[in-house]
């Protein structure tokens, strides 16, 4: 968590650390979370003292206010003995400290990689360390689809969490997938966020009195921009300070007059970590996307109107595809390789042809001398909306028809439009439902997958057109055997049942349950008819590899976006991709045939050679793919002439390419970043499960009876315990409210708050989250009974956690063991340091030393082994933790009396001295290592700052120039507070954590 801040007034040199004891109102606190605001130093504490022990507590430091917060210093710690069985309490102490430290600023190595509930893919790595290498870890992560963006996301917070940059999280994505965003990193990286849908908003509005601004409630937050970016929201979110903010689909914010972007412009400023995800990040404007560049770094784009060259990009920017080298051999057996499309040809019936007919000889292809009946503005691709309208269904075409006449039923000068109209709406109205040759090839195709009542088998369909869903969702349940229902007061259609719906206009609470029920093995879905709003983001791969597009839009990105909810990471079945053409016995009327066939085996073409297809055409924009294609089609043109078969422009290249140089190296990486470059945590105990089973006996002596911890059966279910939470009147409060930003489904349905089960081991926690998505209700078995009461689960959440090092609990416990005081203390107002009896032949100090830049984060970090000699106390050369194993130092360690700590106490100051002597000789040797970014980002703004003026001085007009040099003086010096914040400030803090001496004989 939060590390070391010194006070808001320059002029207050007091530091403050997580870990770290201090006094306010003459009571002792422990510091468990540490922030800057500007109401001063903001500290989370935990109470130690009798008056107020386990109280949690917000204090903010403000120098000479009634509630100023006293550090307690290093050269006042108290030695003090440990009766507990083999020094137990004085080794957790130091484990604890150990993981509550975080990584000093200049570590750009990862920590927590292969870690989690996820395999550890190199390629996934790579945001992180691009990240970690800039100044501030701002990155577009702009993985094409299927690569695991949410699990690159989820590692990179992660990440961010072990340097004490996690404390507050913002994460924006769209509605129908933020329970499956929050499962993801809760299941996977154990990191919880409050989830502010309709319900959470509703239930915040509950429990928060009015005007609190619940952002400064919250800490660690997902939530949709549908949400956050109304006005009432983004003036809360304008006074609050994220140590991480992810938008996820942040191609959305690209239009600067959108609400979204005002979002995104409300954010950036306001936090340390800023990650943008999107698969389609250019949307073929340079300018909007040097906007959004700009978002993750103001001075890395000088002119946004001109083309970002790969220098301005490297650094800020990841991309790669299924092809690309690193990814490709990684793979394995997790995405299997998608099958080549199948057409499935749909003959129009008579009915369908004398649309065919009307449509082509009145709006598309009329004879010549006449032309197709529209006017007005923004008309002349109408009459490819009337044919892709009825590509898709008659019913489609009906609404577009009736639709257009209500909107101009008024406007004379379009009766000739308005007639027209009328004779192609009649004959729609002659296409039954019998008539339909689509719907008749989809049912004998569903039928021929084996999709029925008594098969698992399930299929996507996607449709561009909502009323061809609706009249897809009245249509297929009887046809293939279904019984469909709705849940009574639902108030929605589609929302269960076999037959779902998935389209924007439903609330988020629907769609995040079809999204969550299509994922679940055991659920009765198993047809899910979408429209594109689920051809973003949204994972349909987990029980479903066959999907139907119904109707093909003619935009490739579009095209790849839905292939991509089933071809994706994850994916151990051949996917297979359906394409319904609509054909004709006419060939001057085979759209289907020779627009949407050949843009689906361009896109299947370039996703194995290119591994994207948005890069052909270059216009890296959905509409403007649509647009394009629309106006070839009327204008005779070919597809061949506006699609070619592979990128002509260097950039879109290099797009498509993702960063890759020729070489097939990646272009952004010229730093040289391994892939296996990690750094190694420093840990006392021998394993996590070591540390939690001594410290829940420190905490409770006997937790089997005082929470009821109970070890499940061994073979079934090895490293797996579980404990009460709230056992005969011994609540955990405190975990409890820690636990409480998870779904209150999970928490009711799970109990939760009531019990936890919790498992060291990743094969069991895999096998729990996989039995969780089969709706299985089997609960693991305790021991000495055969199984627990079996429960029908729903949620998908599963039933135990993986307990990793950043899990709740394991951090819960961390807390706890620094905040427990010896019974030994005598003395108020000091720190305090256990003196362990071990394998020395003199006593040595164990010191935490670290500095801290102005932000109170740690820039140089220390672990030191402080010999005392005969010749005085020297540094031990030796790693912190070999001085420890070396001194046997463990769970083996017998008792031993320690006598009187006279002498020792003596030999604090001096400690004290010597350890700021090591740390003032290794801040001169690291020095220049570490002010080399700081400098070098100095210049870069430097830079950037000369060519924004000299552009500026050419505009003519006054207030423009005015406002656009205002705008480079405001980023100049905000970039020149942040380098200051981001320098080495004051003296080292110093702590001492223990005191080693030889063991009595």
């Amino acid at each position: 968590m939060s590390e070391p801040i010194v006070g808001a007034d320059q002029g207050d040199r007091r530091q403050f650390a997580s870990g770290m004891t201090v006094l306010v109102r003459d009571e002792e606190w422990l510091v468990t979370e540490v922030s800057h605001t500007q109401d001063g130093v903001r500290l989370v504490v935990t109470g130690t003292s009798p008056l107020v022990r386990d109280q949690t507590a917000v204090f903010f430091h403000r120098p000479g206010s009634l509630d100023a917060v006293e550090p307690l210093l290093a050269e006042d710690t108290q030695l003090i003995h440990d009766t507990s069985p083999g020094f137990r309490r004085s080794r957790l102490f130091i484990e604890a400290l150990l993981r509550k430290t975080p990584l000093p600023q200049g570590e750009r190595r990862l920590a927590t990689a292969g870690t989690h509930l996820a395999d550890d893919l190199l390629y996934q790595r790579e945001p992180a360390k691009r990240a970690f290498a800039n100044l501030r870890p701002r990155l577009l992560i702009a993985d094409a689809v299927g690569l695991g963006k949410t699990l690159e996301i989820g590692l990179l917070l992660s990440e961010l969490i072990r340097r004490g940059r996690g404390d507050r999280i913002l994460v924006v994505t769209p509605r129908h997938i933020l329970e499956q965003f929050q499962h993801e990193l809760w299941t996977r990286f154990a990191i919880g966020l409050v989830r502010l849908d309709s319900t959470g908003v509703a239930r915040m509005q509950r429990q928060l009195p009015a005007g609190r601004n619940p952002f400064d409630y919250y800490q660690r937050v997902i939530a949709s921009i549908d949400t956050l970016k109304s006005a009432r929201y983004r003036e809360q979110l304008r006074r609050v300070q994220w140590d991480a903010v992810v938008m996820d689909e942040s191609h959305k914010l690209i239009s600067k007059t959108a609400l979204n972007n005002q979002l995104a412009r409300v954010l950036a400023p306001t936090t340390h970590a800023f990650i943008l995800a999107s698969a389609t990040p250019h949307n073929g404007d340079d300018e909007s996307f040097n906007e959004l560049i700009s978002l993750i770094d103001p001075t890395s784009i000088v002119d946004v109107k001109k083309r970002a060259t790969r220098d301005q990009l490297a650094h800020l920017y990841v991309r790669r595809h299924k092809m690309s080298p690193d990814v490709a051999a990684q793979l394995g057996t997790e995405w299997a390789e998608r099958a080549k499309p199948q057409f499935v040809d749909c003959w129009a019936t008579p009915p369908e042809e004398a649309v065919l007919d009307e449509l082509y000889s009145t709006w598309i292809t009329p004879p010549p001398g006449q032309s197709a009946p529209v006017t007005g503005k923004g008309s002349r691709l109408f009459p490819v909306t009337l044919l892709k309208a009825f590509l898709s269904s008659h019913e489609a075409l009906l609404e577009t028809v009736a639709g257009r006449l209500d909107r101009h039923k008024s406007n004379p000068e379009r009766s000739a439009e308005a007639v027209a109209l009328r004779r192609l709406g009649e004959l729609a109205r002659q296409v039954t439902d019998g008539d339909s040759a689509k719907l008749a090839a989809l049912v004998r195709v569903l039928t021929q997958l084996g999709v029925g009542p008594k098969s698992p088998t399930r299929v996507v369909v996607f449709s561009e057109r909502r009323k061809t869903i609706d009249w897809l969702y009245r249509q297929l349940p009887a046809r293939l055997g279904f019984i469909q229902h709705d849940a009574a007061g639902q108030g929605e259609k589609g929302v269960t049942g076999p037959v779902r719906i998935l389209h924007g206009s439903q609330s988020d609470e629907a769609q995040q349950r079809i999204v969550k029920d299509f994922a679940l093995e055991g659920s009765d879905v198993r047809i899910l008819l979408t429209s594109d709003v689920a051809a973003e983001g949204v994972n349909l791969h987990r029980q479903c590899h066959e999907l139907i597009h119904y109707d093909i839009p003619w935009s490739l990105i579009t095209i790849e976006q839905r292939n991509g909810r089933i071809d994706r990471y994850g994916q151990r079945v051949s996917p297979q991709i359906r394409v319904l053409l609509h054909r004709s016995a006419n060939p001057a009327h085979e759209a289907d045939e020779s627009v949407s066939r050949k843009l689906t085996d361009k896109e299947d073409t370039a996703h194995r050679t290119l591994g994207e297809a948005a890069a052909l055409m270059g216009l890296r924009d959905e509409q403007s793919e649509e647009t394009s294609v629309e106006e070839a089609f009327l204008a005779g043109r070919d597809i061949d002439e506006i699609v070619p078969d592979e990128p002509t422009d260097a950039d879109d290249i290099f797009m498509a390419g993702g960063g890759f140089d020729q070489d097939g190296q990646d272009a952004g990486f010229a730093a040289g970043v391994q892939p296996d470059d990690t750094v190694r945590q420093p840990r006392l105990f021998g394993s996590t499960r070591e540390f939690v089973e001594d410290a829940f006996a420190e905490a409770y002596q006997n937790p089997a009876e005082a929470i009821g911890l109970t070890w499940l059966d061994a073979t079934d279910y090895p490293d797996t315990f579980e404990f009460e939470l709230n056992r005969d009147g011994n609540r955990l409060a405190d975990l409890q409210r820690r636990l409480k930003v998870l779904p209150q489904s999970y928490l009711d349905e799970r109990r939760i708050l009531e019990r936890m089960t919790l498992t060291f081991s990743p094969d069991v926690a895999k096998a729990r989250l996989e039995l969780a998505r089969r709706h299985s209700g089997e609960r693991p078995k305790r021991r000495g009974a055969a199984t627990r009461e079996q429960k029908f689960a729903e949620s998908g959440w599963p039933d135990m956690s993986y307990l990793t090092d950043q899990h709740p609990v394991t951090e819960w416990l961390v807390d706890k063991v620094l905040a427990r005081k010896s019974a030994d203390t005598t003395q108020a107002r000091r720190l305090t340091a256990p003196v362990i009896a071990a394998k020395v032949t003199a006593p040595v100090f164990l010191v935490n030393a670290r500095y801290s830049n102005k932000q109170g984060k740690p820039t140089v970090l220390a672990w030191l082994a402080l010999h005392c000699g005969e010749n005085g106390m020297h540094v031990d050369e030796r790693e912190f933790i070999q001085v420890l194993h070396d001194a046997k130092v463990n769970r083996e360690m017998r008792m031993s009396a320690v006598g009187d700590l006279t002498g020792l106490r003596s030999l604090v100051p001096q400690a004290v001295e010597t350890a700021r002597a090591e740390m003032r000789r290794r801040l001169a040797a690291e020095e220049d290592n570490l002010m080399a970014p700081l400098t070098e980002y100095a210049d870069q703004l430097h830079r950037w700052e000369a060519a924004t003026g000299a552009r500026y001085e050419q505009l003519t007009l006054t207030v423009v120039r005015n406002r656009a040099e205002q705008r480079v003086r405001h980023t100049v010096t905000k970039v020149k507070e942040l380098i200051d914040e981001l320098s080495t400030d004051g003296e080292p803090m110093i702590r001492i954590v223990g005191v080693l001496v030889p063991e009595s004989v």
